[in-house]
């Protein structure tokens, strides 16, 4: 059974930094991607970024190219999502999700998913 643990969520002050992790466990993967997903409050989960099992490729969401980063670690079969110069619109609770079979930018297309972290930027 997979299961993926997010942590490092919190309270950060606009301009600053957090450091999201996924680990994965229960299979192995050599299709697909991982993604980061986010939902603020009354709003729809949206895309943030991902990255692919083969190959490593890495895809963002027009509003946090620049900002943040996603990486993974193979031996620790993790996932990460750096998040630099935070803005008080980044408030939402961050998901992360395996897409089996693509790399998809919509969450419907996921198969499976963390349940979630909050992040909190203060203006």
């Amino acid at each position: 059974q997979v299961q993926l643990v997010e942590s490092g969520g919190g309270l950060v002050q606009a301009g600053g930094s957090l450091r999201l992790s996924c680990a994965a466990s229960g299979r192995s993967f050599s299709t697909g991607a991982m993604g980061w997903f986010r939902q603020g409050p009354g709003k729809e989960r949206e895309f943030v970024a991902g990255i692919r099992w083969s190959g490593g490729g890495t895809y963002y969401a027009d509003f946090v190219k620049g900002r943040f980063i996603i990486f993974r670690d193979n031996v620790e079969n993790t996932v990460y999502l750096q998040m630099n110069s935070l803005k008080p619109e980044d408030t939402a609770t961050y998901f992360c999700a395996v897409d089996t079979t693509g790399s998809s930018l919509h969450p419907y297309e996921y198969d499976y998913w963390g349940q979630g972290t909050q992040v909190t930027v203060s203006s």
